[in-house]
């Protein structure tokens, strides 16, 4: 860029020589831009370069929250603060010459001790216990974008595992017996609860629509007219042959709906067919007009949990449609739902009490799909506490008290290793620095004041985002399962130290 821009000065000489020294004097500011852009950059990379390839950093905080998430279904967030946090005072560890090795045997003990403490600290709890286990819940609710219909969605959740499991005997809570149904179209508050089976499918059949003293079959075959298995070619050449040809289907389709008829079955799903179509529409009629509601493609995945709850088999071919192969629910019938299209629900099964479905509403399809992240959220806390019936404090209590503990603790190792359960402690204190940071509060004031309440010995002294302070966080019923903070701290800590005994990158080509 020529120094002096604008028009060219003619004039004395005194004017060129003023405007290069006006030139002159800025000449290290092209040098500034051009470094502040350089480390703009490089900080840019730097975030990037890390996670390059599959076993870049990233994946492996990204695998850590799948953990936790597989782990407890909850505190995915946490685990990866708490490993950045820690993978941070490994930095400065290492920078002051520590060898990993230590540090990664003293994480360990600072773990191992951590664990020791989070247990002290929790309450034990009941499952029958149904206020505790709503509180939770609701916790866990609150996070998220539907937090203002906690007060339906959380009971909803405790119901849903209470039904599927027996409280006195369970140890975990299979989620796949609890399906969550979406259906788009009316507002969360719709959302319900139904002890049963409930299909998105239609009727196939207008004429049934509502069936008691349901006997439902599973059919895995098709009611349609058979095939060749080659694809051959039929030439009928006169109408006597044609119509003996439509008779013979016809007969054939009536001989297959009558075995089902004789069964006793008055509900018929049907299993989605890819060869052609599962249902001709001369069997629809024979079906329509012996009552027999028809509900086609069934999907393949779904067919084990409709099993499950209505205690159906599915039937691979007509022989095997005996009526043991049914099963019994009070009532079929499709709901309608305000103008945004039916569903079918299948209520009062004989034996009940194994599986549960949940039908979420929603205006669009994020809405739904965030309600049902939110509403698997709150069952795995649920779960949780089925696993481990422990509670504990939320809102950074039980992290500050485990930076408290663990500082003591270093006190009592000697040489390097308190060095390194000191930086493993005063890592821990993120997740409050980071809850208030975001509740608009003064990190650092704020931390402050929580270590001194700990220090003090209010254990249960945590973070009050609604009210902005800080409050005993039990009162609050701000409350989290003990293997959501168990979990995340082994985690963290498992990742960070396979992360310390990466020394070497070999580049593969």
């Amino acid at each position: 860029m020529p120094e002096n821009v604008g028009p060219r000065n003619n004039g004395p000489a005194g004017g060129s020589g003023n405007r290069g020294r006006g030139a002159y004097q800025d000449r290290d500011k092209p040098a500034q831009i051009r470094f502040s852009n350089i480390s703009a950059a490089k900080a840019v990379t730097d975030a990037i370069r890390t996670s390059l390839g599959p076993k870049g950093m990233d994946k492996m905080l990204v695998e850590l929250s799948k953990a936790q998430d597989i782990e407890a279904g909850d505190g995915t967030t946490s685990v990866v603060i708490i490993a950045g946090s820690l993978l941070d005072s490994c930095t400065k560890l290492l920078q002051k010459g520590i060898h990993p090795t230590i540090i990664s045997e003293s994480f360990q003990k600072a773990l191992d001790r951590g664990v020791e403490v989070l247990t002290k600290m929790a309450q034990p709890v009941e499952l029958s216990d149904r206020e505790t286990l709503l509180n939770s819940a609701t916790t866990s609710l609150n996070s998220k974008v539907v937090s203002q219909y906690s007060s339906l969605l959380s009971p909803m959740s405790v119901d849903a595992v209470m039904k599927v499991i027996d409280p006195t005997t369970a140890t975990s809570v299979d989620l796949r017996d609890i399906k969550i149904v979406k259906k788009l179209g009316g507002t969360i508050d719709d959302c319900e609860l139904v002890e049963g089976l409930v299909l998105t499918q239609k009727v196939a059949n207008t004429g049934v629509t509502r069936v008691e003293k349901a006997k439902i079959g599973l059919i895995q075959f098709c009611l349609s007219a058979p095939k060749t298995d080659m694809d051959n070619q039929i030439v009928v050449s006169d109408y006597a042959q044609m119509d003996r040809v439509l008779r013979e289907e016809r007969a054939y389709i009536l001989n297959l709906v009558k075995q089902i008829k004789k069964s006793g079955c008055n509900v018929l799903l049907v299993q989605k067919s890819i060869l052609r179509d599962a249902l001709s529409d001369l069997a629809l009629h024979f079906l329509n007009k012996m009552k027999i509601m028809v509900v086609k493609d069934i999907e393949r995945e779904d067919i084990e949990f409709i099993c499950k709850t209505i205690g159906t088999k599915p039937v691979a071919h007509i022989d095997q449609f005996t009526p043991e192969m049914l099963g019994s629910a009070e009532l079929a019938e499709e709901v309608s739902l305000n103008g945004s299209g039916k569903l079918l629900k299948i209520t009062g099964c004989a034996s009940p009490g194994k599986t549960v479905t949940i039908v979420v509403r929603g205006s669009n399809k994020l809405v739904i799909e965030e309600a049902e992240r939110s509403i698997h959220d709150a069952l795995c806390v649920i779960r949780c506490l089925v696993k481990k019936r422990a509670l504990i404090a939320g809102g950074g209590a039980p992290e500050i008290e485990l930076a408290l503990r663990l500082t003591e603790y270093s006190r009592t190792l000697s040489g390097m290793e308190s060095y390194c359960v000191r930086a493993f402690a005063d890592a821990m204190e993120v997740i409050p620095s980071t809850l208030a940071e975001n509740a608009g509060l003064n990190p650092i004031s704020t931390v402050t004041e929580l270590r001194n309440r700990h220090a003090q010995g209010e254990t249960t002294a945590g973070i009050n985002v609604r009210k902005g302070g800080i409050s005993n966080i039990l009162e609050e019923l701000v409350v989290q399962p003990l293997l959501v903070s168990v979990s995340a701290l082994t985690l963290a800590t498992e990742t960070v130290r396979s992360i310390l005994k990466i020394d070497d990158v070999v580049n593969t080509r």
